[in-house]
């Protein structure tokens, strides 16, 4: 599912939700998630250290193409343009299919959720689709056929059972919401009146007295939005602005989820990508259309691994030095589908990728054999996958998130040694788990900065979003300087450096929620992999004999 995370949770009682916040305008919090945490203590990834020491080696950066498995990228993005990937054996725009890979003029990438007329935005959960398909088989009619399907597919079952349970509890909450936010900003010209001429503080707001139920409910969104720094002190005008941006993220949110995402009679599948959804060795479908309807969530993704400096904007991403992006579009907004994430996975592998990121992920897998046998021939072919761990602020162990490197929560070990799973971190030392982020001692690996993190999005624009999605691209990016410099890393190599080396904290019990006990440090993590990993590469010798000079009479 693609998680753009909704802005700042309103008073209790209404709901709880992500915070996506628009941070002050300042290069330094712009950047924060590079910083060296030796020096500001603050748990940014180092970034500038790492290239500082790579090259004190005298070592010479390769380009590493990165996967973004995601929504979309807006290639031309001028942060972006230059950093994008393309495809060396296909010529734009005729038509053909050069390279003979399947896929016609696929230059930048591809598009698995396109057909030959139109493009999916919204798709629905993957639960949804599970008890669509399921609730006849093992609660129809017939209790005794029931009984019987329930016995021969125990698996499914399973499944479904868990899936009911979910879309029961999401779907009421969408609606939920819906209805709490539409109410919110029903109430925003009451905040805007009740204001006046005073600005946005607790003193000032002690001083208004509600006269309406209405104007009671206006003062209590109002009280909760002074707690918000960015917002104290601002006119009743400028409060009008914050609020409307708000609501409109929540409401655009929340809407499809009710709507479409948690309705068992949506299904754009057929119509739109016209492929047999059911045939998962299907791989020749979809189109070139790299962004697709809404490009947010993956061109934020793309901008924290290899964004550039554009213009008077400061943000570049960790990897802006030697990585390109091919951009696969494989999640709408809704849950994405296995078919599609294994034929993405396939289709980067297959076109160079050599690191994939992978910001998505959902409660249920029914294809996820397919899914897991991309991940056997990432592995197969030396290809790091990066996966974001999750934003229910859950234990994955007792709340698995697909697609996971553990068929089973009790194995010791992932059943592949190419994936790193990676949770959220804030630049607050003192509470540095991002408070959505999911959490596991054994199933994730690092924690990333992914609070409030400044990347590109489309149109040209920059924006703060939030989430492990953003903290999976940091490591992305990390991996890819790493791979770079020293092209001969395995993926289990690259992951043995960067969870050996984190900035280590025991605040709040932070030790206890990955594998490493800390934040990457990409700096430490270059030293490691240097000292254990590292082969300087031999030159080939020719052998070509050489050619006998004849004297000349």
């Amino acid at each position: 599912m693609k998680k753009l995370l909704i802005a700042a949770a309103f008073y209790a009682g209404f709901a709880t939700i992500a915070a996506q916040t628009a941070t002050p305008n300042d290069k330094d919090q712009k950047t924060w998630y590079h910083k060296d945490y030796a020096t500001t203590k603050v748990y940014g990834v180092n970034t500038e250290n790492a290239y500082k020491f790579l090259e004190s080696k005298g070592l010479k950066p390769k380009t590493v193409v990165v996967g973004v498995l995601d929504s979309g990228v807006e290639v031309d993005h001028p942060g972006l343009a230059k950093n994008m990937w393309k495809n060396p054996n296909e010529v734009p725009n005729n038509g053909k299919d050069d390279d003979g890979n399947g896929y016609v003029d696929d230059i930048f990438g591809w598009n698995f959720l396109g057909g030959k007329n139109a493009d999916i935005d919204v798709d629905n959960m993957e639960v949804t689709r599970v008890v669509k398909k399921y609730q006849s088989v093992f609660e129809g009619p017939d209790s005794a056929k029931n009984k019987e399907n329930q016995a021969k597919m125990p698996e499914e079952f399973v499944m479904y059972m868990k899936s009911k349970e979910v879309f029961t509890k999401k779907s009421q909450e969408a609606k939920q919401n819906v209805q709490l936010y539409t109410m919110i900003k029903n109430s925003i010209p009451d905040m805007v009146k009740l204001l006046g001429d005073k600005t946005l503080t607790k003193q000032n707001l002690s001083t208004i007295k509600p006269s309406t139920q209405q104007e009671a409910m206006a003062m209590q969104v109002l009280a909760q939005v002074s707690n918000d720094p960015q917002v104290v002190g601002k006119s009743a005008a400028e409060v009008k602005t914050y609020m409307d941006a708000q609501m409109k993220e929540a409401l655009d949110y929340f809407t499809p989820q009710a709507e479409k995402g948690y309705n068992l009679d949506f299904d754009p599948r057929k119509e739109i990508v016209g492929d047999n959804y059911d045939d998962y060795s299907e791989k020749n479908y979809g189109n070139n259309h790299y962004e697709g309807p809404d490009a947010k969530h993956g061109t934020h993704v793309a901008g924290i691994i290899a964004g550039l400096p554009n213009g008077s904007e400061p943000q570049y991403g960790v990897a802006s030095r030697v990585a390109k992006i091919m951009t696969v579009r494989a999640v709408p907004d809704g849950d994405e589908r296995d078919k599609d994430v294994a034929n993405a996975i396939r289709y980067a592998v297959d076109n160079g990728a050599k690191i994939l990121n992978m910001s998505f992920g959902k409660p249920v897998s029914p294809g996820k054999n397919v899914v897991w046998d991309a991940f056997k021939y990432a592995e197969s072919k030396g290809v790091l996958l990066v996966k974001a761990a999750g934003n229910e602020n859950e234990d994955i162990a007792e709340h698995q998130y697909f697609p996971t490197n553990y068929k089973s929560t009790t194995d010791e070990k992932p059943f592949v040694n190419n994936m790193i799973v990676v949770g959220s971190n804030t630049n607050d030392a003192n509470a540095l788990k991002s408070s959505f982020s999911n959490y596991n001692k054994k199933m994730v690996d690092v924690f990333a900065p992914g609070s409030e993190i400044y990347s590109t999005v489309p149109d040209g624009k920059y924006e703060y979003l939030q989430g492990t999605s953003m903290a999976s691209p940091v490591v992305a990016g990390a991996s890819a300087v790493l791979l770079a410099y020293m092209p001969n890393l395995k993926p289990e190599q690259i992951i043995e450096s960067l969870v050996n080396t984190t900035n280590a904290s025991t605040n709040n019990g932070f030790e206890n929620l990955s594998r490493s006990a800390g934040v990457i440090d990409v700096a430490k993590a270059a030293e490691y992999a240097y000292k254990n990993f590292y082969k300087a590469e031999v030159p080939k010798k020719s052998t070509k004999k050489p050619v006998k000079k004849t004297k000349v009479k």
